[in-house]
């Protein structure tokens, strides 16, 4: 059989929590602040990037993830950048991804909603036809813009729909942005058939994750990891069969987890929650999602079926069809048989 590292880099593999912006690649991050230096503090030397990108804390994180938005000025900026994280994730062998995008962003800088959308289409388009892989959109607030965003993000939702849409989130951070405000926002969303994908329980307690299971009717919770410090939710989540999206490195970078070894999530696989591996921000993280299945594999003490069981907990957690689920399963199953 072939080596672990090499079973995960052909394993085919579905994708539910990476961001937009925070998967642009230094070579794209210093493209787009060459074009807009003098207005920027973002290093256009891509050695200088890495230092740029060590977070001291979330809060810190976030600043530095808003000035790397800033740069996203241009529709050609949107598709480019979009297109790319498609061509990086195919080459992991991603069969589909669910990109968390924020429009808001871009649109309160003055790009017009349908120009953003149109550009994330072209992208989506293109990359199926180029490069095979699938992708689809969850709009998210930002957090820490408060209700104008939140307004607005649910505006160019429902105005726009752009047919590659899916689901409904929440972003940013977590501490001084309490869950239950956004309620009105997601219950309007799911009335117009969205899934609801709320980022909760990264840097705050289970009581952020509760908040976003009754206030916001969450299917999946983005992070979630606290959850690890509440046995009564634990439970909760696995007799729902409420799916956590996991990024293990992305935790200790924004020092939500001070080492990998320390990670929760061994407690809550042993309790039964159902988890899927991700990204996050990866080039922010200097990780991959290959990186995170290796992660994962360590400190779940997988072999390659084991790993093989991870990605096809991340089909299940999908908001892809039955048909294309059944799909993707079946050609991980067949790859895992096959590296025997």
């Amino acid at each position: 059989m072939t080596d672990l590292a090499e079973f995960i880099a052909g394993l085919p593999k579905v994708e539910l929590h990476v961001h937009h912006v925070g998967s642009a690649s230094p070579r794209i991050v210093s493209e787009l602040a060459t074009r807009h230096a003098g207005s920027t503090p973002v290093p256009t030397d891509i050695d200088a990037l890495a230092a740029y990108f060590e977070f001291r804390d979330f809060r810190h994180f976030i600043e530095v993830y808003l000035s790397v938005v800033d740069l996203i000025r241009e529709p050609e900026d949107v598709r480019i950048l979009t297109y790319e994280v498609a061509r990086e994730l195919a080459r992991q062998q991603v069969r589909y991804a669910e990109l968390t995008v924020t429009p808001y962003s871009s649109v309160r800088r003055g790009m017009p909603a349908p120009e953003f959308c149109g550009a994330i289409e072209d992208a989506r388009l293109a990359a199926e036809k180029e490069l095979g892989i699938v992708l689809r959109w969850c709009f998210d607030i930002p957090g820490e813009a408060g209700l104008e965003a939140a307004e607005e993000t649910l505006r160019i939702a429902l105005d726009e729909r752009p047919d590659g849409l899916v689901s409904f989130g929440l972003g940013g951070p977590e501490v001084g942005v309490p869950r239950p405000q956004f309620k009105p926002y997601f219950e309007k969303a799911r009335a117009a058939g969205l899934h609801l994908v709320p980022h909760a329980g990264e840097t705050t307690g289970p009581e952020t994750i509760w908040d976003a299971i009754r206030d916001l009717g969450a299917e999946r919770i983005g992070h979630g990891i606290s959850a690890a410090q509440d046995p009564s939710l634990m439970a909760y989540l696995a007799a729902e069969g409420i799916p956590l999206e996991i990024s293990p490195t992305s935790n200790v970078r924004t020092r939500a987890v001070a080492n990998l070894d320390e990670h929760p999530l061994p407690t809550l696989v042993a309790a039964g929650v159902p988890v899927n591996i991700n990204s996050d921000d990866p080039p922010m993280f200097g990780t991959t999602l290959n990186d995170e299945y290796a992660v994962a594999a360590r400190l779940l003490d997988l072999d390659a079926a084991g790993v093989a069981r991870l990605a096809v907990a991340a089909v299940e957690a999908s908001f892809l069809p039955a048909g294309e689920k059944t799909r993707i399963t079946d050609e991980i199953t067949a790859y895992a048989r096959s590296a025997v």
